[in-house]
């Protein structure tokens, strides 16, 4: 999921080796995001399914991509899933 040549506003998440260039342009903060208020995609949806129910928790499908990219990071921080 982390990409971070961001020239389509595509969601990122963010792990702890990409924060250390948060400053940079490389990665852009999902609130900063053109798109960020569209509706997650496929490959989102499908990914924080996955963690929800690994997670124990619930799975919201209406969650926008922006929403869903920090969903998705909490999660992966929860469930050790995704992290180097």
């Amino acid at each position: 999921m982390a990409d971070i040549n961001n020239e389509s506003d595509e969601p990122k998440n963010l792990t702890d080796e990409n924060e250390q260039i948060k400053g940079s342009n490389a990665v852009k903060d999902p609130d900063e995001w053109t798109t960020g208020d569209e509706p997650m995609t496929g490959a989102q949806q499908s990914y924080l399914k996955t963690l929800s129910d690994e997670a124990g928790e619930e799975f919201d499908e209406t969650l926008s991509k922006a929403e869903a990219s920090k969903r998705i990071d909490e999660l992966q921080h929860k469930t050790g899933r995704g992290l180097k």
